[in-house]
């Protein structure tokens, strides 16, 4: 995925701060992220770091929305981050460069390069993040940890068509990720070495039947 500032030059950059009135926030690990303003309607970009939006259900379990790294892209209108059992949680320092909505759809931004440089550059981001939305649901619907674990596997494969997936995360996040009880998933995990499908080593996981 692109980065939103693709093409900008630091000059451009530093202009399209001035533009859009940018604030950038400082967040330490394990800190919840804009807990005051995320029912407003901004658009968050990670500048640094790593953070991951969370569902929180009545039961106290958390479910993984969305895994967010260097340049990713959030918002009120884009992740559901106004709902209220949703947080934003920094899983190491992070920095976050925070956008008013308001002042991104300012039609008079339009006649500077640099914005329109930077508008089809999000653009483009937020439509490869609705893609990602729909492969997730793709392995939520899957009944059984089996399918959900091989779905997941297939669709990164079909991203890099290489036979090693790499996790961006921790196992731990994936069972959250595929919404599964994580000594379930080990166990189906077990099975699936046994059985010469799979290797794994540490986070890089060999699709054998490739």
């Amino acid at each position: 995925m692109n980065s939103p500032f693709t093409g900008l030059s630091r000059i451009q950059l530093n202009k399209l701060y001035d533009l859009l009135g940018v604030h950038i926030y400082h967040f330490n690990k394990n800190q919840e992220i804009l807990p005051t303003i995320k029912n407003e309607n901004i658009i968050g970009i990670i500048l640094e770091g790593h953070a991951q939006i969370i569902n929180i259900d009545y039961n106290g379990n958390e479910i993984i929305i969305e895994e967010l790294f260097h340049d990713g892209v959030f918002g009120s209108n884009i992740s559901s981050t106004n709902n209220e059992n949703y947080q934003i949680i920094s899983k190491r320092d992070t920095q976050v460069l925070v956008i008013d909505y308001e002042k991104l759809l300012n039609p008079m931004n339009l006649k500077y390069s640099y914005f329109n440089t930077f508008f089809r550059n999000l653009f483009d981001i937020i439509n490869t993040k609705f893609k990602e939305k729909n492969e997730r649901i793709r392995i939520l619907e899957k009944k059984q940890i089996r399918e959900k674990l091989l779905e997941y596997f297939e669709i990164q494969h079909k991203k890099s068509r290489l036979k090693n997936i790499y996790l961006p995360f921790t196992f731990k996040d994936l069972a959250d990720y595929i919404a599964v009880n994580r000594s379930a998933m080990f166990r189906e995990l077990k099975h699936l070495k046994d059985e010469r499908l799979i290797e794994i080593n540490d986070r890089k996981i060999t699709l054998l039947y490739k």
